[in-house]
């Protein structure tokens, strides 16, 4: 885990209860509002602190440096970006399922396994936003330049993800449809920068998801952003300066994606 100026990794807010019906700034406006009550993590070690909060310096990872043959192209035509992938990551993650001599098995027995699956995703290539925006689902909600796939910051629990659940080095793990996926935005993907974050991935409504520093490099926090985790200025699009929306990452929950600023599109299962 890297050491970042600006922020104390050690104390983080815990997101649990910070989820909304409607779009707030430092929440997730999830489409879901039950949640069942299995699944994730099964237990709490002494990185879940007293006052509220998470040391994410102390958390455990899962072990393991499996590579995988990550199939992963974006083309751009006729104002569609085209993002065709088999949903492996070009970094590499630890071994799952879950070892039991694992450190990390006792407090997570992540029993999947990670497994490819041919994707596609046609979005805009200067996307709009919508005059409302729009709640987020479980699942993917977007794709890091990388290869793998983001979810929001819940687990299955309704739960903060990335306080509670165990990942590896990279940040990432499967769920039981064998979808590796990330929380938050890898450290294997950003280091530490002295002006804006480059792009490091895209959220299923078009707009880039860019890292935690701003144009000064400035470590981001939720007040810097709006309700969907994003602002507008100049930024560096498809080789261009342009002024457009886009999604930061920051350390805080909600960590990626707080809502849909624009109109989401849906991913096409390749069948080979």
């Amino acid at each position: 885990m890297p050491t970042v100026t600006g922020v104390d990794l050690r104390h983080l807010p815990i997101g649990d209860g910070r989820i909304s019906v409607q779009p707030k700034v430092g929440s997730v406006w999830s489409c879901r509002t039950r949640f069942r009550n299995k699944g994730g993590a099964h237990a709490s070690g002494d990185w879940i602190q007293a006052d509220g909060t998470y040391n994410l310096t102390a958390k455990p990872t899962v072990n393991g440096a499996v590579h995988w043959p990550s199939q992963f192209t974006i083309t751009l035509q006729n104002n569609i970006r085209t993002i065709t992938g088999n949903r492996l990551p070009k970094s590499v993650t630890g071994k799952f399922p879950i070892s039991p001599d694992d450190d990390a098995y006792a407090y997570d027995r992540n029993p999947n396994s990670i497994t490819a699956e041919a994707y596609q995703i046609k979005l805009p290539a200067i996307p709009q936003a919508t005059e409302e925006p729009s709640c987020l689902p479980l699942g993917a909600i977007g794709v890091l330049t990388n290869g793998g796939y983001f979810f929001n910051a819940l687990d299955a629990r309704g739960e903060d993800a990335v306080a509670h659940e165990i990942q590896d080095s990279c940040q990432g793990h499967p769920e039981r449809g064998g979808a590796y996926h990330y929380h938050s935005v890898t450290t294997c993907l950003e280091a530490q920068s002295k002006e804006h974050s480059a792009l490091l991935g895209y959220a299923f409504d078009g707009f880039g998801i860019y890292g935690h520093y701003d144009k000064n490099g400035k470590v981001l926090t939720n007040t810097d952003l709006d309700a969907c985790h994003g602002h507008t200025h100049e930024i560096e699009w498809d080789g261009k300066k342009q002024k457009l929306y886009h999604y930061h990452a920051t350390w805080e929950y909600p960590y990626t994606v707080g809502c849909y600023r624009g109109k989401p599109n849906s991913v096409t299962k390749i069948r080979r």
